[in-house]
């Protein structure tokens, strides 16, 4: 059986998935290989039947992809991949679709690291892996910034000089195969509505405005630091305080990204945690952890009344992402200040995470859906082949 590997690389973990190459969303084997460890990782892995194992592998950067594919081809029985989808969270202006990787590709990527250092990086390197590993295998790249490319100007630019938002400063938006999966669920489903709010919430979190299925704002900004406060990012900052770090407390740059990236958000205004689980479980006890959580919502609600304004009303809501998944209470503190909307939700089927999760009487719809975004990449990477067919791969 051919089949597609979907790669999604994290800066200590590498998650992936197998698709057939022909059709379906039901994934053969997917699997999450840990990286943190110094000389040795633990690659699990679950298969169509709900089967796992757990293989020791090597964990290093070189050799983590052919581990993978390794463990692959073990477990579903011969060599099946033939194409590998890549999960990208930069495209910069001009990658604003998916794309076969080749050499003019590769160096465009490259010449996008300054948009996002701390990503793009390690999923470069997981690329030259691949080809590395195989040089055969058609490979793919998927962009979280895609979605957005139909952000009309008023939502696109920034208050800047217009030579810089000429030179790309400008609002990109990102979780962008979240939303669109999502998207796609709610239309095969005939339940798109004309004005959707979409709210990905997770350790990064975001907002999207959809109107008729076409994404006209985002709460991320020209990097996923920008928007809602998250586990460990500030969300939007007065760029005055910046500046005031960088000229009266002498901040350097690291320093400047560890506050606002790596210790601000949740994890800063609690200075205990960014895990909301974590969070919830002290908030009784705790005033700094119910302030964080506080916080966490009314920025959140605070989009949802801005983008239903952008969309001249709102005739739904989702869910979607770990904590807005999971997280009832979440849920329903976020929505709780919303009647002006004619929002409201039934806490009995808010508590059991029901896929409609509004009361009977309420104006908006609100639901809680389960996002694939590894699903997505798998069906672009075949619309690609299909289109443009490499060596006979999925050739009409």
């Amino acid at each position: 059986m051919r089949s597609i590997l979907v790669l999604n690389v994290g800066s200590s973990t590498l998650k992936f998935g197998v698709f057939q190459l022909s059709s379906g969303d039901d994934a053969l084997l997917r699997g999450v290989l840990d990286r943190s460890g110094h000389n040795a990782g633990e690659l699990r892995t679950i298969d169509a039947s709900g089967r796992s194992q757990s293989v020791r592998v090597a964990a290093r950067s070189d050799g983590a992809i052919g581990e993978v594919l390794r463990v692959v081809a073990d477990q579903l029985g011969v060599d099946t991949v033939e194409a590998v989808g890549h999960r990208l969270v930069h495209g910069g202006s001009t990658m604003r679709a998916p794309v076969t990787i080749d050499s003019a590709v590769r160096a465009e990527l490259e010449r996008l690291v300054p948009l996002a250092p701390e990503h793009l990086p390690e999923e470069l390197h997981a690329i030259d892996e691949v080809s590395r590993y195989d040089p055969a295998l058609v490979q793919v790249a998927c962009f979280d910034t895609a979605f957005h490319a139909s952000l009309p100007n008023v939502a696109r630019l920034f208050g800047i000089p217009r030579g810089l938002s000429d030179s790309g400063v400008v609002r990109y938006g990102f979780h962008g195969l979240s939303y669109e999966y999502i998207t796609a669920t709610l239309r095969e489903r005939g339940q798109l509505p004309a004005r959707l709010i979409i709210a990905h919430l997770g350790n990064g979190a975001s907002l999207c405005a959809v109107r008729d299925g076409m994404s006209i704002d985002t709460s991320m900004g020209m990097t996923p630091a920008g928007g809602v406060v998250m586990s460990t990012r500030t969300g939007d900052l007065d760029p005055g305080v910046l500046l005031y770090l960088m000229r009266s407390r002498g901040f350097t740059r690291q320093e400047l990204e560890d506050a606002t990236d790596r210790r601000g958000g949740l994890l800063g205004i609690s200075a205990l945690s960014g895990d909301v689980r974590e969070l919830l479980a002290a908030s009784a006890d705790n005033p700094r952890a119910r302030e964080a959580i506080e916080i966490f919502c009314y920025k959140i609600r605070k989009f949802i009344g801005a983008y239903a304004a952008a969309l001249g009303g709102l005739d739904a809501l989702v869910f979607t992402g770990g904590i807005g998944e999971h997280a009832a209470q979440i849920r329903s503190a976020i929505c709780s200040d919303l009647g002006f909307l004619g929002m409201e939700i039934d806490a009995g089927l808010n508590n059991v995470g029901a896929p409609l999760i509004s009361a009977a009487s309420s104006r908006v719809l609100v639901r809680v859906e389960h996002t694939l975004e590894d699903v997505m990449i798998a069906r672009h990477v075949r619309a690609l082949l299909r289109k443009a067919p490499v060596d006979g791969v999925l050739s009409a």
